[in-house]
């Protein structure tokens, strides 16, 4: 009979902002403190507040106007690369004590462990071995973690998310009975994992607000609402997950896609958008020839700061876009150009303010064993193979020379437009500094 199956969720407590505090030799537990580029403006978003500003009712991810004046606080401007080299410290951590495949770093600063087996190995309970874990990490790093443990992925997360977080110790475990016990009334409901806004408002036309209402409602009913996804739904209801770490770790999507966002420091003009947006094709282009891909469709998502009239500025409001294929499989910048800022153009509301914009580049696929035409469309009628592969060779030229010698190393003239900000950007990391 094999070992019981045993799995942990870890997660580094307010990431950015305990790394912050280390740095500074603070208490990441008593230090009021926010990771904030306030050099922006005062409506700048808090990539992180400690746990001390979190007891006072101050959110996660709010922004620095929405902090109460008489509340004294540290302001740590984001240091993006300092928090993935900590991040990675902590990792192996984790690799010193369990196998590679074992562990499955979820984002920055989260993590699954499978713990089956290693309970027998070191002589302790799933509970014990977090326990000690999350001392060793405290001790080596200054960082506390929070863990939830049970005998799946979806219990160990809930366990973390839900009780532990809420737990003095900063652990917890379920197993299917106390989860039923613990979670099933629990609200709201978008506080268990992957229940977003959108599934939850969906529920509430039925009345359900709750686990224990999925539970109870129609199964046919459920599926004809929410479709494939009410699968997992109804097995997480009933606190099951048949997927393993190992299955999660097999994984590879059918298809890939590159994406590329920012979000604006102030209200943009359609033309100015329009040059940065530019810009950020550029980009996408240069990432797609340098690792030889080749893309099929684009799309594009433009945001808002408000819509016309309102007062209330402190949200993005409206969305526009759209998807486009492409005629063929290409990594040619005058057509994956054309294409997005024909959307641009055809979708984008031009008297209101831009703040945000989005790109992807869709149905991304090797170039190697897709054959050359002997003509192509372009923008300007067809091309011949041999304009077409000049193109594609300067392409990578410009990719691999940037890949040798900096993001910066060749831009084009319109970057030094005062609205632009490639230059600005080469030299960040996730849309922040270094």
């Amino acid at each position: 009979m094999g070992a019981t199956p045993c799995f942990c969720c870890i997660d580094l407590k307010s990431f950015y902002a305990s790394v912050e505090c280390v740095e500074r030799g603070l208490d990441p537990l008593a230090t009021r403190l926010v990771v904030a580029d306030a050099s922006r403006t005062d409506r700048t978003l808090c990539l992180a507040v400690s746990p001390p500003l979190k007891a006072l009712g101050i959110k996660n991810r709010c922004r620095l106007h929405q902090i109460p004046r008489d509340v004294p606080y540290l302001v740590a401007k984001p240091r993006m690369r300092l928090y993935m080299q900590r991040s990675a410290e902590i990792h192996g951590i984790y690799l010193e004590h369990f196998a590679a495949e074992d562990v499955h770093p979820y984002s920055v600063d989260e993590a699954f462990i499978d713990l089956t087996g290693y309970q027998r190995y070191y002589g302790a309970s799933g509970l014990e071995l977090v326990e000690r874990l999350r001392r060793e990490v405290l001790e080596r790093t200054g960082i506390t973690a929070t863990v939830g443990v049970g005998p799946n992925l979806f219990l160990a997360k809930v366990a973390m998310d839900v009780v532990a977080k809420k737990s003095p110790e900063g652990v917890a475990e379920l197993d299917e009975e106390s989860f039923r016990r613990e979670l099933w009334f629990h609200r709201p409901i978008t506080d268990i994992w992957r229940v977003g806004p959108g599934i939850a408002r969906r529920l509430e036309r039925y009345g359900v607000r709750d686990l224990a209402g999925v539970a109870a409602m129609d199964e046919r009913l459920l599926l004809a609402e929410l479709g494939r996804p009410a699968r997992r739904l109804i097995n997480h209801a009933w606190g099951q997950e048949p997927c393993t770490l190992a299955q999660v770790k097999a994984y590879r999507p059918q298809a890939r896609s590159l994406c590329n966002g920012q979000t604006l420091c102030r209200d943009y003009s359609h033309a100015e958008a329009a040059q940065v947006l530019g810009e950020m094709i550029d980009e996408s282009v240069w990432d797609l020839a340098g690792e030889r891909l080749l893309c099929g469709s684009v799309s594009l998502r433009v945001g808002y700061q408000a819509p016309p009239g309102s007062q209330d500025r402190s949200h993005h409001y409206l969305h526009s876009g759209g998807d486009r294929r492409l005629p063929l499989l290409t990594d040619r910048a005058s057509l994956i150009k054309g294409a997005l800022l024909d959307l641009y153009e055809e979708t984008t509301w031009r008297e209101v303010p831009v703040r945000r914009l989005v790109l992807a580049l869709g149905d991304v696929r090797p170039a190697d064993g897709v054959a050359r035409r002997l003509w192509e469309p372009g923008p300007g009628g067809w091309t011949s193979a041999e304009g077409a592969e000049r193109e594609q060779r300067l392409e990578r030229t410009v990719a691999a020379v940037r890949r040798r010698y900096g993001r910066d190393a060749l831009l084009k003239a319109t970057s030094y437009e005062p609205c632009c900000t490639a230059r600005e950007r080469a030299h960040q990391v996730g849309g922040h500094h270094e």
